[in-house]
């Protein structure tokens, strides 16, 4: 069982020091975040169809309702 227990511990290791590399390449790299005007133009564009959406569902709605 301490020999599973070595063997994983070893391999989390590894694994630390792999992806060492890379984070110190993106930190050395000085990228803060991936945050771009064309994400936020997608984001408002996504979320004003949806709101249409959401209209136009709501205004439905209520039109079969004020039918009753």
């Amino acid at each position: 069982m301490q020999h599973l227990f070595v063997t994983l511990h070893l391999l989390g290791l590894r694994l630390q020091d792999h992806l060492d590399a890379p984070l110190a390449r993106a930190r050395a790299e000085g990228e803060r975040g991936s945050i771009t005007i064309e994400q936020v133009a997608w984001s408002v564009g996504i979320i004003a169809i949806v709101a249409i959406a959401v209209a136009a569902i709501r205004a439905y709605v209520v039109a079969q309702v004020g039918k009753l």
